[in-house]
């Protein structure tokens, strides 16, 4: 039996009809679906164990601290971590990733160097942004080959400036590219700086061993390996971790506290103020005995066989091009490509490395989708009131697409939006912003009754 035809029934979800076919989820890079295991374990937590951790001496207090802490025992043996201590539970890779930046970035001094690549995470670019400017430090990237693999002789002179950080993914989370983290951290140390592996896309697909690895900071998290949202891991080597002051304060992370100074808390808890995730780490804990149970290699070789016919595919359908490696053993499940005359109609910019081209074609379609119902909301604003009103609010021109603040499609017309409020390049680009459309480029009038039927006409045809 396949893996996909035996894990199938485990995923709730997937029992779910969309538009009357079965669902399909394409979309694990971003978020895995939960098995059931999962599920009941963090319901069971709730209905049975429930209380606060490391405080109560009553039944449900030392329940919920023992499910807690076997979690962490759990993470150790899944990574291959030298010792508990070494685990820091976390948000998720992106706040592991920015207590790492915080936490270092206080020892920075004008001038040193942070060291990441141009095919990072923003998760693991902003951080370190953020960490160098506060104290005049400098960021350099190692750049990427035609082929998508790291240029590693850029990478040789760049560490002879000496940096104080390495910061690297595990795996591209747009080309699919496995990095040489081995290598990597090695030769950072020997130049004298510390590794970071921003490990999102290797964790749930690879076997992960960090001592093997060998280095400082690893960071991923839950719920891209069929765990809960909310929770992620932090591994520090020991003598890393101790070497850093906490960046965050709160309860849990001291031992004692006088009003001008405090005691910290051995590790890990230092590292974790506050009350923790604590049904979340039940959850991660049932998700990393499920993963095992159908054993990492055999998930990795099932996620080649997949790429492997991706790839043969898109090669085969004219006008289509690839982008990084094409060996599915020096890749994840990850196929980045472009479709030869399809403009840049929209992209999920969290999720790009800077500057990085490939654009998903289905992306275009959901464009499409907002485009048409922006423009229905803009003819049901334009046909409100009394003519006379109707007449006053009528703009000259109109953008066929906007996006508010917080990215969502805005159909208010052109004159009604202050320029930082879209992200249509004539009216000024806004960063941060989600969307991005080729259509935004030029200006419309506002759409007729004819233009609107069909519209909606394809709103409707379109697949979700």
């Amino acid at each position: 039996m396949r893996l996909d035809e035996l894990t199938r029934p485990d995923f709730p979800i997937l029992g779910r009809l969309i538009n009357g076919r079965p669902l399909v989820y394409l979309d694990s890079a971003a978020s895995s679906q939960k098995p059931r295991q999962v599920i009941e374990a963090m319901a069971r937590y709730y209905e049975t164990s429930h209380a606060n951790v490391h405080r109560s001496i009553h039944t449900l207090g030392e329940e919920a601290t023992e499910l807690y802490e076997s979690a962490r025992d759990r993470v150790q043996r899944f990574i291959g971590a030298a010792s508990r201590e070494e685990i820091v539970f976390t948000r998720g890779t992106t706040d592991g990733l920015n207590l790492l930046a915080e936490a270092i970035g206080r020892t920075l001094r004008p001038g040193d160097e942070v060291l990441i690549t141009e095919m990072e995470h923003h998760s693991n670019v902003i951080p370190w942004q953020m960490a160098v400017r506060d104290r005049g430090a400098v960021l350099r990237a190692v750049p990427v080959t035609g082929d998508g693999v790291l240029d590693l002789a850029a990478f040789a002179r760049l560490l002879a400036g000496r940096p104080r950080v390495v910061a690297v993914a595990h795996v591209s989370n747009v080309l699919g590219t496995i990095n040489p983290v081995r290598e990597i951290a090695a030769r950072a140390r020997e130049a004298g700086a510390l590794s970071v592996v921003d490990g999102a896309q290797a964790a749930p697909h690879l076997p992960v061993d960090v001592s093997a690895l060998g280095c400082d900071f690893y960071a991923f998290s839950s719920h891209k390996m069929l765990g809960p949202t909310g929770i992620g891991v932090l591994y520090g080597r020991r003598a890393a971790l101790d070497a850093l002051e906490p960046a965050r304060g709160g309860g849990e992370m001291i031992k004692e506290v006088w009003l001008d100074r405090a005691q910290w808390n051995d590790l890990p808890w230092r590292f974790e103020p506050g009350t923790p995730p604590i049904a979340e780490a039940v959850g991660l804990l049932a998700a990393i005995e499920y993963l095992e149970k159908l054993g990492l290699e055999r998930i990795a070789e099932h996620e080649r066989a997949l790429t492997r016919a991706a790839l043969q595919a898109l090669a085969a359908v004219p006008d289509v091009t690839i982008y990084g490696p094409r060996d599915p053993d020096r890749k994840g499940a990850v196929v980045a490509f472009n479709v030869a005359g399809i403009r840049g109609a929209a992209r999920r910019r969290g999720h790009r490395g800077p500057g990085r081209p490939p654009l998903c074609p289905a992306a275009h379609a959901t464009v499409r989708r907002r485009r048409d119902r922006a423009r229905q909301l803009l003819r049901v604003q334009l046909t409100r009131g009394d003519r006379g009103a109707r007449r006053r609010r009528r703009p000259s021109r109109v953008h066929a697409v906007g996006c508010t603040s917080r990215g969502i499609p805005s159909a208010r017309p052109a004159s009604a939006r202050s320029p930082p409020s879209c992200c249509c390049p004539t009216s000024g680009r806004r960063p941060g912003s989600m969307w991005r459309s080729s259509a935004s480029r030029t200006t419309a009038a506002p759409p007729t009754g004819r233009e609107l039927g069909s519209a909606r006409a394809r709103s409707a045809s379109s697949p979700r």
